[in-house]
């Protein structure tokens, strides 16, 4: 069950996008802060929707990329939100939002393939943006 305040804060998002990309927005991915860790990433408990807990283990397993990637459904517009980090934190836009999961698992993926921050960007922006 999703709550009025993160349909609300969906359907702002996606109102949005349109007009993002018609002014040409494509801000850059943040710089992975130093000694980040996944302290913050919401834990199974804390999950509404219990059914994306796989993708949150995900992102425990690599915050120093989620940091490093800028999340493109929107949210990183909302105040707090910093990358796809801050996505799988506090509020948990990830757990209802099925591209920051899609960004998490593809960035994952190839986070396990060995890689580089770069290139986990490059597809994050060809498949996301």
């Amino acid at each position: 069950m999703v709550t009025r305040r993160a349909f609300l804060g969906a359907l702002a998002l996606v109102a949005a996008r349109p007009l993002r990309a018609l002014a040409g927005t494509d801000e850059p991915h943040p710089d992975p802060r130093p000694g980040i860790t996944a302290a913050r990433v919401l834990g199974r408990a804390q999950l509404h929707e219990k059914s994306a807990s796989r993708v949150f283990d995900l992102v425990r397993r690599m915050p120093q990329v989620a940091d490093g990637i800028r999340c493109r459904c929107g949210c990183a517009e909302l105040p707090g939100m910093r990358s796809l980090l801050s996505c799988f934190e506090g509020d948990g836009m990830a757990q209802h939002c099925q591209v920051c999961q899609g960004e998490a698992r593809l960035a994952y993926r190839l986070h396990r393939r060995g890689k580089s921050l770069a290139q986990i960007r490059a597809a994050i922006d060809a498949e996301f943006a």
